[in-house]
């Protein structure tokens, strides 16, 4: 399939749903929306809500290749873009040296050894460059809110023009512009500026019924009683106050495949205690679910 066989949100939500993630109507819509403007597409929300895995889906749907930058804290150019192979270049120079020292002309002025230098073949692509280059395929722009200002404001070039300028090699555009997926856990602000750039979706944790559908979509092994006891649980625990990090979808997933793991059919509180660590990640947290836990199932 390719990208612009998609005609409306819904065969897109049809082809997603073929991967195992299931698209509500509000994010079918804005993804077919960003697929036919060539736009990215930013998604914000809580952590393990499904925003990677459809950048991850979208590549399996579309059979691209995916690549993906994960972003952090003093992340630049270098690690995103391009680096230059300064081992081979330093080889290469010495071997022109080598080549002029035993009488062998190389044939290259001053300025043309400069510009070998900065040849294709020394020019190590990064993981934007790596998807204008690769075009067609998916770019997956990772917890983008990790970065710092200066870092989105060297995204601005590749958003709106999918190119982007190497001063000493000139510019490389996208021949078909790359699916950009950019995701934000929301730990601070992002700039107007890549706002505008992009089509925005927040994505939230589904409802009871959404969620047990894609626990049975994703682990069709796991028995259906004990899909539903586990959601249930979840969408309790989420709306408990005290929870340091409220369990997302992907945790719903790991605690449901650990209880399917250990060979029950329903949920019961001595396995739900035993498996508390697929679903929980703060010894705080570990504490008040299990006490949560107790009430519920006691």
């Amino acid at each position: 399939m390719t990208q612009t066989s998609i005609s409306s949100a819904t065969a897109l939500a049809e082809m997603l749903a073929a991967t195992g993630y299931l698209a509500d109507e509000g994010l079918a819509t804005i993804g077919y929306l960003a697929l036919s403007m060539e736009r990215p597409l930013l998604l914000e929300g809580e952590p393990g809500t499904g925003k990677t895995s459809l950048a991850e889906a979208l590549a399996e749907g579309f059979r691209l290749p995916l690549i993906r930058l994960q972003c952090y804290e003093g992340i630049d150019a270098s690690q995103a873009l391009y680096d230059w192979d300064f081992t081979a270049q330093i080889l290469h120079l010495r071997s022109v040296e080598a080549s002029s020292g035993a009488g062998m002309s190389a044939g290259l002025s001053v300025a043309e050894l400069e510009s070998s230098l900065y040849d294709k073949r020394f020019l190590l692509a990064r993981p934007i460059l790596k998807a204008l280059q690769q075009s067609p395929a998916v770019l997956l722009i990772d917890e983008i809110d990790r970065a710092d200002d200066e870092f989105e404001a060297f995204l601005l070039e590749v958003l709106s023009t999918y190119q982007v300028s190497i001063p000493e090699f000139g510019t490389v555009k996208a021949d078909t512009p790359p699916i950009v997926v950019l995701t934000s856990n929301r730990t601070r602000d992002l700039h107007d500026a890549l706002k505008r750039r992009c089509l925005y979706h927040w994505i939230d944790h589904p409802g009871l019924a959404r969620e047990v559908e894609i626990v049975r979509t994703r682990l069709p092994q796991v028995p259906a009683l004990l899909a539903e006891q586990v959601v249930r649980a979840v969408q309790q625990i989420r709306v408990t106050d005290d929870v340091l990090k409220p369990p997302g979808v992907a945790e719903t997933l790991d605690w449901a495949r650990a209880l399917h793991q250990l060979g029950r059919a329903e949920l019961d509180l001595a396995s739900a205690a035993a498996s508390i660590g697929a679903l929980c990640k703060y010894r705080e947290d570990t504490e008040r679910v299990s006490a949560a836990l107790a009430r519920m199932l006691g």
